[in-house]
């Protein structure tokens, strides 16, 4: 797995894990996370591949680059999650007929 500086910052923020804690759990130095995602070094592969899992551990899905657009990062939703979600957007009853637009 290869994941760059930007997806590394984006997937902390978006799973609301700290340096440190990423640190801990991966076991690379909290200067060596600071200083790939600040793009002051780049960590050897096996180090970038263990913090890729980790923070998919954590609930970040990595996008690829594709014919449809870059790379970047999403949140995994769980089963309960997406059902949370499907609640809320059906929360406002049936949709009726309305006049905007004749």
């Amino acid at each position: 797995m290869t994941i760059t500086a930007a997806q590394c910052r984006a997937a902390r923020a978006l799973t609301d894990i700290s340096r440190e804690m990423l640190s801990e759990t991966t076991g690379v130095e909290e200067d060596v996370i600071r200083a790939f995602e600040k793009k002051l070094a780049e960590p050897d592969a096996e180090i970038i591949t263990r913090l890729g899992h980790q923070l998919e551990a954590y609930g970040a899905v990595f996008v690829p680059e594709d014919a449809h657009g870059g790379i970047g990062v999403r949140l995994r939703f769980t089963r309960s999650e997406a059902k949370r979600v499907a609640n809320l957007e059906n929360e406002g009853g049936p949709v009726g007929d309305d006049d905007i637009g004749d």
